[in-house]
């Protein structure tokens, strides 16, 4: 191979990369509007197997420590203190469903408890390690409503 192609393509390279991190929202430009996120925060659609795992991984969503799930029954300790998941399918849109992941106290408002996975409003005190940063990911986010829209009754 010529060098001067090697250095076109890896220009090409870098900038392809370049611009697929561009497309990520960042969640200070992320948009709430009637209780809905419209457009996917990685330009990209989910991958529901992953969501599946970061549902149940109680190091990243944790989302099992409040809802319970039939999908995921050989997990143990499902919580009682947000709804039931399923059928959460045909309750909620997949942008109604990425604003509740996204920041659920501008969906239901500061009286809920369920954190906002993808918001740097997450109030006061927090950890110095954890400032400035998000619970889950932009892509974890598109997982996890990917995997959701799988839940139906």
């Amino acid at each position: 191979m010529k060098k001067g192609f090697k250095i076109t393509l890896a220009a090409a390279c870098t900038l392809f990369a370049g611009s697929a991190i561009a497309e990520t929202i960042t969640p200070e430009n992320v948009k709430i509007d009637d209780m809905a996120v419209a457009a996917s925060l990685t330009g990209t659609a989910g991958d529901a197997t992953v969501g599946r795992e970061t549902f149940a991984d109680r190091k990243k969503g944790n989302c099992l420590a409040c809802h319970a799930n039939s999908d995921l029954n050989n997990q143990l300790f499902h919580g009682e203190v947000g709804p039931p998941l399923d059928g959460v399918a045909e309750r909620w849109t997949p942008e109604q469903l990425r604003a509740i992941i996204v920041d659920s106290k501008q969906v239901f408002g500061e009286q809920t408890i369920m954190p906002g996975f993808y918001t740097l409003n997450v109030g006061k005190d927090v950890a110095e390690e954890h400032a400035g940063k998000t619970i889950l990911s932009a892509q974890d986010v598109e997982d996890v409503v990917a995997y959701l829209t799988t839940l139906t009754e």
